[in-house]
């Protein structure tokens, strides 16, 4: 942690200044290292990493909105000009762009599979272009809901009560998909192949993951879902939606870089962005390869009851302050 003071002058927000003289950074190398493990221990998983970070945000009580200040001292300008750029949004935006951890974490897990499109792209390989293509098909419905709803879902679903409802929703949809597709999987039957999905199917599973911009909702479980109903076995759809989130989520931190990165990297010191992106690789790493082996032992129940459990856990936290 460390103190900035601040420069106050008429055409900022009112404080006292014998009551606030100085602002601390609003986010310590624990906080960093707590998102950051947060992030990626639940990317992958099917229980929602943005809803996960905004809980571990509001615990940490990173969801100030008192304006941040820069390096300098100054309030930082909001995007539009007519406000002020909060310490809540700097940490809202953080949560976005640390899914470049989880984006190095597929690349590193996954390397065959990118090479291999890699060279489908330039003509060297059937099979990786039909994985790309398929891919990029169910790409393309997300990044168009996203495009149009961002702002509102920001400004509307990043807090609490939307990811306490998200959560129990997505838990019952499991329920339903485990129940009416998991025991179809039979291990005697050649299984499908990422690439040898069609284009429909492909834009099916697509259609799915834009469920996922409620946060609390999980970019995971809905594009696993999608891939069951498609008709591939866990194992698969695991990978499916990895390398989607590749895809995915490189375009989300990217748009946030340039939508909010200059306002974000003024307002939160460097040390704890860097130790959280780091511990965000490490555990992103784990948690995609047991994701794997346990799907395809377990199923997807076992996460639809974790999120039964958070979500009361959180309803008796912040609705009854039974803790």
């Amino acid at each position: 942690m460390f103190s900035q003071s601040v420069e106050i002058s008429g055409n900022e927000p009112e404080i006292k200044a014998e009551e606030l003289v100085v602002f601390e950074s609003p986010m310590s190398n624990f906080d960093g290292a707590v998102l950051g493990l947060v992030e990626g221990l639940t990317e992958f998983l099917p229980v929602s990493s943005t809803g996960h970070l905004i809980l571990a945000g509001n615990l940490l009580g990173l969801n100030s909105d008192e304006p941040a200040v820069d390096g300098n001292g100054k309030f930082i300008k909001s995007e539009s000009g007519d406000g002020y750029y909060t310490v809540k949004d700097a940490v809202d935006a953080y949560c976005i762009v640390i899914q470049i951890a989880a984006i190095a974490a597929v690349l590193f897990v996954y390397w065959k599979d990118v090479s291999s499109m890699l060279l489908g792209l330039v003509g060297k390989s059937v099979v990786g272009f039909k994985l790309l293509r398929n891919l990029t098909v169910a790409f393309i419905p997300a990044v168009v809901a996203g495009l149009l709803l961002h702002r509102a879902i920001e400004n509307y679903l990043f807090s609490v009560w939307p990811v306490i409802y998200a959560l129990i929703m997505g838990a019952l949809a499991m329920f339903f998909v485990q129940d009416k597709y998991g025991k179809s999987f039979n291990t005697a039957t050649r299984a499908v192949e990422l690439h040898e999905l069609s284009v429909k199917k492909s834009f099916l599973v697509g259609m799915f993951q834009c469920i996922a911009l409620w946060p609390g909702t999980s970019r995971s479980m809905v594009t696993i879902i999608g891939a069951y109903m498609v008709g591939l076995r866990p194992v698969e759809a695991a990978k499916f939606s990895f390398l989607l989130g590749l895809i995915t989520l490189s375009a989300a931190s990217v748009f946030k870089i340039y939508s909010d990165g200059v306002n974000m990297f003024a307002a939160l010191p460097v040390m704890p962005l860097a130790i959280g992106f780091a511990v965000a690789f490490a555990s992103s790493v784990v948690a995609a390869k047991w994701l794997v082996g346990f799907l395809n032992r377990r199923g997807l129940a076992p996460f639809a009851w974790y999120r039964i459990l958070l979500a009361a856990i959180l309803v008796a936290y912040f609705y009854f302050n039974a803790f």
